[in-house]
């Protein structure tokens, strides 16, 4: 496999990882897809593993699996859940998980294929968080770990930018047309329409919206930026938003 380009992306089979998978391949790059689910537009580059991030094991499992076959130059960790829960009836189990899926994973998966990136001396590192990041109702395992994954990734950029690897950060708002946000908010009903009117540009959000911004940064012209955090989010990380 050629070296720096294989994409790694989670959570790649629908959604904004879809979008993010299709804007890769559209560059004529191999595009490794972790998911639970398989993807529903196959695809002659597109290689897809079935693993729960939630697991751990299976997590550091299939990575050493993919990193035997592949030379990995940019990874892309989109997988998230949100399980809101008021704050008193947040269960712990679900901090643990979260913290898990969003950061435990990304972490793992940064350390299978990072000798690889050392040994290319080049690296995208693009990390999924969230407007929520700032803080939301109901969202306390949600907003604590995609806010960690903000100071996670501002960390790995000062260790890395010597060598190559860049780490961004990406904080979609509400993205319609989404399982996660749909799960919340039913498609085509008023909670949706008022949502939309609350947010500066009166819209919402598309998943490519969000695979626009990930492309960016792992572009050759995003080289010199590392450790920023992009809002993509219609302006509502500016101000109060209620989900």
């Amino acid at each position: 496999m050629t070296a720096n380009q294989t994409v790694l992306v989670t959570g790649g089979s629908a959604g904004i990882g879809a979008a993010i998978v299709g804007t890769f391949l559209k560059r004529g790059l191999t595009v490794v897809s972790l998911d639970r689910q398989p993807p529903t537009t196959p695809h002659e580059r597109l290689i897809p593993y079935q693993v729960d991030l939630l697991d751990a094991a299976a997590t550091a499992f299939v990575a050493g699996s993919i990193v035997r076959d592949h030379a990995i130059g940019y990874l892309v960790h989109n997988a998230g859940v949100i399980r809101p829960n008021p704050v008193g009836d947040t269960p712990y189990s679900d901090l643990l998980d979260l913290t898990q899926l969003h950061l435990g994973s990304a972490l793992m998966l940064l350390q299978a294929v990072l000798p690889s990136m050392r040994h290319n001396q080049f690296g995208r590192v693009v990390l999924i968080s969230s407007r929520a990041a700032l803080g939301a109702g109901t969202r306390t395992a949600y907003s604590a770990t995609k806010a960690g994954l903000i100071g996670m990734g501002r960390t790995w950029a000062l260790e890395l930018a010597a060598e190559g690897i860049t780490v961004n950060m990406v904080a979609p708002g509400p993205i319609r047309a989404t399982e996660m946000f749909h799960d919340i908010i039913p498609a085509g009903s008023a909670r949706e329409q008022a949502l939309a009117q609350a947010i500066p540009v009166k819209r919402l959000g598309e998943a490519s919206d969000v695979a626009n911004a990930v492309g960016f940064f792992a572009s050759p012209e995003a080289s010199f930026i590392t450790g920023q955090t992009l809002y993509v989010c219609g302006g509502a990380s500016v101000g109060t938003l209620t989900i």
